[in-house]
Parts: C-alpha cells; sequence; structure tokens
C-alpha cells in the first residue's frame, strides 16, 4: 500500500489544544501495516489511492473502533451526541438542519458539512485550519457549542469497557487513550468515499448517463457564463480556495480570518465540494438557504454588495429554464448508494 504523508502548516486560537496535539504526536507504537479490505474501503475506479499517514496505516480493526467511537455519544461531555449525530448518513453524512444542536441544546453558527470524501481534502474546516483528520477529531470534541468535553476525559470514560479495551488492543497495541481515539476515527473517516454519481458514470464512458437537461446544465456549469466551475472544479468539484460568495452585505461569521486574524481574510470560507449536494440542504457556511433552487437563484442575482465577494459572482442572466437545467446537473452529482450504505449507519 502506497502511503503519502503531506506537510502543511497549522495555526490555532488554541495554544494548548495544538500542544496537546503535538504530545499525542510525539507518541508512537509498532503495528502491522494490513492492507485495506474491500468490505470496509471502497475506492471507485477513477479515484486516486486513499493516503493514510505513516503513524496511521490502514487496518480493518482500525477502521471497526473508529466506527464504533463515531456513534458513541460518550464523547461529548454528558453523553447526548456523538459525531454521527450531526453527519448522518440519510443525508450523506450531513445533516438537514442550519445549526446542529450540541450538548444542553447549544448552537454554533456553522451548518455541519458532509463528511464524504472528506480524506481527499488538502485541509480541513471551513476556514482550512486544520491539516489533518487526526487533528479535526479534537475539534469538536472540545467545542463548546458541539461535544464540550476533554478528549482525555473521553478516554477515561471509555477506557474500562471490555469491548473498547479489546478493540484498542488490537487495532493499536495499546490501551484506550486520546491517541486512539484520534487515529481511529480519521481511519473511519478516510473511508468515507462517494463516486458513483450519474455524473461518475457518464465520465466513465456513459453517454447516457445524463439527461437532455443535466447535459445543459452541465455545460452552463462549465460555461465562461456562469463561472460555476472556476471554483467548483476536480474530482471533487472543489478548488479548495476561499472566498467570498455575497451571501451577506454584513457578515457576523469572521471567516478565515478566525485563523489567520488577516482583515482581508474576512467572510472567506473554503469552497465547498458540490459532490452529494442534492442531499445536504440547507445550504452555505451558516446554512440559511433551504433548497438548490434558491442558492442557483443566489447565484444568479449576481448575491450581496460585500467588498470582499469574489469578482467571479455577477449576475447571470440565466433563464428559468436555465435555472432548472443548472438545478438538475447539481443533481447528477448525487450518489444514491451513500444513503442506504450500511458502513457508515449505526
Amino acid at each position: 500500500m502506497q502511503v503519502r504523508f503531506k506537510r502543511h502548516t497549522y495555526s490555532t486560537k488554541k495554544a494548548a489544544l495544538f500542544a496537546f496535539f503535538l504530545l499525542l504526536t510525539m507518541m508512537s507504537c509498532e503495528v502491522e501495516d494490513v492492507e485495506p479490505s474491500p468490505s470496509s474501503l471502497i475506492v471507485p475506479d477513477h479515484f486516486p489511492a486513499m493516503s493514510f499517514p505513516s503513524d496511521n496505516s490502514f487496518s480493518e480493526s482500525r477502521w471497526e473502533l473508529g466506527k464504533k467511537l463515531f456513534f458513541d455519544p460518550a464523547l461529548s461531555r454528558d453523553s447526548s451526541i456523538s459525531c454521527g449525530s450531526c453527519h448522518k448518513a440519510d443525508f450523506a453524512l450531513a445533516d438537514d438542519v442550519a445549526i446542529s444542536p450540541g450538548v444542553e441544546g447549544r448552537l454554533g453558527s456553522r451548518n455541519s458539512p458532509s463528511l464524504f470524501n472528506v480524506g481527499y481534502l488538502p485541509y480541513l474546516m471551513r476556514e482550512g485550519g486544520v491539516p489533518t483528520l487526526e487533528m479535526q477529531v479534537l475539534v469538536p470534541i472540545q467545542e463548546h457549542a458541539e461535544m464540550d468535553f476533554n478528549i482525555v476525559d473521553a478516554a477515561i470514560r471509555i477506557a474500562n469497557n471490555t469491548e473498547y479495551s479489546a478493540l484498542s488492543t488490537r487495532a493499536y497495541n495499546r490501551s484506550m487513550d486520546a491517541f486512539v481515539i484520534t487515529r481511529a476515527l480519521a481511519t473511519y473517516q478516510r473511508t468515507m468515499i462517494s463516486g458513483n454519481s450519474a455524473y461518475d458514470d457518464y465520465l466513465n464512458g456513459n453517454t447516457q448517463a445524463l439527461s437532455p437537461s443535466q447535459k445543459r446544465g452541465m455545460d452552463l456549469f462549465f460555461s465562461s457564463q456562469t463561472n460555476c466551475s472556476s471554483c467548483h472544479s476536480g474530482l471533487l468539484l472543489s478548488d479548495h480556495s476561499f472566498a467570498n460568495n455575497g451571501l451577506y452585505e454584513v457578515y457576523s461569521d469572521a471567516g478565515r480570518m478566525r485563523l489567520t486574524n488577516d482583515s482581508a481574510d474576512f467572510s472567506l470560507f473554503r469552497v465547498p465540494s458540490l459532490r452529494n449536494v442534492e442531499y445536504t440542504a440547507p445550504y452555505m457556511h451558516d446554512g440559511s438557504i433551504a433548497t438548490l433552487e434558491d442558492v442557483v437563484a443566489h447565484y444568479n442575482s449576481g448575491g450581496s454588495n460585500n467588498p470582499q465577494k469574489s469578482s467571479l459572482i455577477h449576475p447571470l442572466q440565466l433563464s428559468q429554464s436555465e435555472m432548472e437545467d443548472l438545478v438538475n446537473f447539481l443533481k447528477s452529482l448525487s450518489d444514491p448508494s451513500v444513503l442506504t450504505d450500511e458502513r457508515f449507519k449505526e
């Protein structure tokens, strides 16, 4: 199995959390590097191989442990929510509400994104401040409006569980601890791969996979008139850049500036993948747009006047039928198999 490890820079507003992660990365364990099993890691033929870090190579036992942790509310302070509470298979591992409630019903400010293909992203979070899935695990666990817990305390809470103890030893040759939690959850998330949409079928040579309306919408999507593909490009239909799409004249969310403290990054957000977008309503970083039709209407209008708005956002002057074609093309990015895949259900 080929392992690729990418280096990224990382800064965080919580120095203590970063220091703790550095401590985790200094800890090591010797395990056998096992080839992926088709039952848990399925990569479409036209997708690149999934990369696993050198200190967290894939194994079936790590996947099993990661799945159990993903659906365990014991990782939250009051044992009320799990990772799976906000990332549900029925909605392509996103949620169907604008803001998912955390412990005690607390609400943050960001919409829960789909986790499919998250292992291919160069960085995580909407401001792009987290370079690895192992590090990202720490964010929702400690976040006040999400799980509001300490990962060390979470590990202590579940360490005496006989099933967890056996899984941890088998997967990482060590007792349950924070290292194991972060690595196992990251392993599970790397197997969340989706690439079986009608659009994929079309890319693979089936010219009948798209309807006439979807083909017209695809032509619009990749045209200079709409500029959609200027940001939504590549296999994941995202260039992973940061942009302002004119959602508001005044933003309450600082966006990427939360990470960089650079005013030039105010209200900029990572361009999301459009895969499975049909299943992940509501839309935008704050879940403020309810339907795909409303999303297309927003871009057709040219958005609000905001000094940070991308120069690519301007009135498109699409007709009603053209907007319908564009919506239909976006729906062709849906992979229906993900809604019933038992690997991602509790």
